[in-house]
């Protein structure tokens, strides 16, 4: 074990063991892994073993990591096209549990797990929250959604796995929530970011100041946030916020965990293997380079997923961290190559509008985009809440806010938005992921 597993705060859990294996074993054991998941695949999957022949490959192909560019990739259209179990390569008696996202068109994605991958997933959210200093102790408030959403329960069983105490609230009846985080002592919080934004507004309404509460942490994913929504939450209300990553496809919540260092969420590369490749080539991209981040599942047994496209855009890094893990980080996912819209021929990211935005000063940190055509021209209008004082200031000074938000849009994303400067609380609230984008266009 390495001199440096334990956290800054000096609190170690064993089962955090693996992520500080020297990195030829690591790599060893994520042969030893891939190797077999691969055979399970072949052996089980049809869709998979298909796509296999059709390249005249077999398993034995597989002699090292390198060898992984030679497999097919998996997308999500997969798991609609074989609804509902088409994928597993295990006998539903030996399936425990099911989860399904919540898609709004069409079929959802159906993803099982083995008790064992069930273990696994509990594993590697205790380590997720170990890495970012909580401990046996602590007092976990879990909003996010239980149910067939894989948030809560992922969260759940890792918190408990870890020793803390887990208030399972899941989502919504914000103001209690602050009653119970008040009473309870909660020392952490598990929701998306745009939902704690929102409890940080209650609470300023109901009188709670959340400086004074025990609250220090909140482990915050299910959607992308930028670098500038952390600052204003954690001067806000004076905890630390780090950025958990998963996807229901692989295992949910739990792929991924920031350290204290929070420069980076570390992939738990001993079960999930990472690869970053070129959106229009496919080909695999050097650590440092961003591109779309493909996913191996290297322990799945209800339904193992081998090199699936996330559609998330980020970079590998293999910089060492000052944490002592080796295993190696993402950067923040901020973008989807599937959130992407177009407006007069130019690519924009929510992100990236998010980001103009909250460079601006006075400007709260919700905002809607809403697209719509006149006269076949594309149109974007960004709402956005501001604070209360600038509505008591003169007109002048709100039309001055505008253009400033404006030019930060225009010189970030090269496209001009109108800006509507709205009363704080005058957007819908999301209890669950935030809904940026509003398309009214008839293309």
């Amino acid at each position: 074990m390495s001199k440096h597993a334990k956290s800054p705060n000096g609190i170690f859990h064993p089962l955090s063991a693996p992520d500080f294996l020297p990195l030829p074993q690591l790599r060893d054991l994520q042969l030893q892994r891939l190797t077999a998941i691969v055979q399970r695949a072949y052996d089980r999957v049809a869709l998979f073993r298909k796509r296999m022949d059709d390249r005249s490959l077999t398993p034995q192909d597989v002699r090292s990591l390198d060898d992984i560019v030679k497999l097919p990739f998996a997308e999500k259209a997969d798991l609609r096209d074989t609804y509902p179990f088409g994928l597993f390569a295990s006998p539903m008696k030996e399936i425990v549990r099911l989860h399904a996202s919540s898609g709004t068109t069409g079929k959802p994605i159906v993803v099982a797990y083995t008790q064992e991958d069930v273990q696994v997933w509990a594993n590697v959210m205790l380590r997720a929250f170990a890495a970012c200093g909580l401990h046996a102790g602590d007092i976990i408030q879990n909003a996010y959604g239980y149910g067939l959403f894989t948030g809560g329960l992922g969260a759940h069983y890792g918190a408990e796995a870890l020793g803390a105490t887990v208030i399972p609230i899941s989502g919504g009846n914000t103001p209690r929530q602050l009653m119970l985080m008040k009473d309870f002592g909660t020392t952490a919080i598990c929701c998306t970011p745009s939902y704690f934004l929102h409890l940080i507004d209650q609470a300023a309404e109901l009188g709670v100041n959340l400086k004074e509460l025990p609250l220090r942490a909140g482990i915050f994913g299910a959607e992308p946030w930028t670098e500038a929504m952390r600052r204003r939450i954690e001067a806000d209300s004076g905890i630390k916020a780090y950025d958990i990553y998963g996807l229901s496809e692989i295992i949910g919540p739990g792929v991924a965990m920031e350290c204290e260092c929070q420069s980076g969420a570390h992939i738990f590369e001993d079960y999930f293997y990472p690869e970053i490749i070129n959106l229009k080539t496919g080909k695999p991209c050097p650590d440092g380079e961003e591109g779309e981040l493909v996913l191996t599942t290297l322990s799945k047994k209800a339904m193992p997923m081998i090199r699936y496209r996330t559609r998330d855009i980020t970079a590998l890094t293999s910089e060492a961290c000052e944490c002592g893990r080796t295993l190696r980080r993402i950067k923040r996912i901020g973008r989807r190559a599937d959130d992407m819209f177009i407006i007069r021929g130019v690519n924009v990211y929510p992100s990236q509008v998010e980001t103009a935005l909250l460079k601006v000063e006075g400007v709260l940190p919700h905002y809607q985009i809403v697209l719509t055509r006149e006269k076949d021209l594309d149109v974007m209008e960004v709402q956005v809440e501001v604070t209360s004082e600038f509505f008591t200031d003169t007109v002048g000074a709100l039309e001055q806010l505008q253009g400033r938000l404006s030019r930060s849009i225009e010189s970030m994303v090269g496209v001009r938005a109108n800006i509507r400067l709205v009363q704080p609380r005058t957007i819908t609230r999301s209890e669950g992921k935030a809904k940026r984008v509003i398309d009214q266009r008839k293309i």
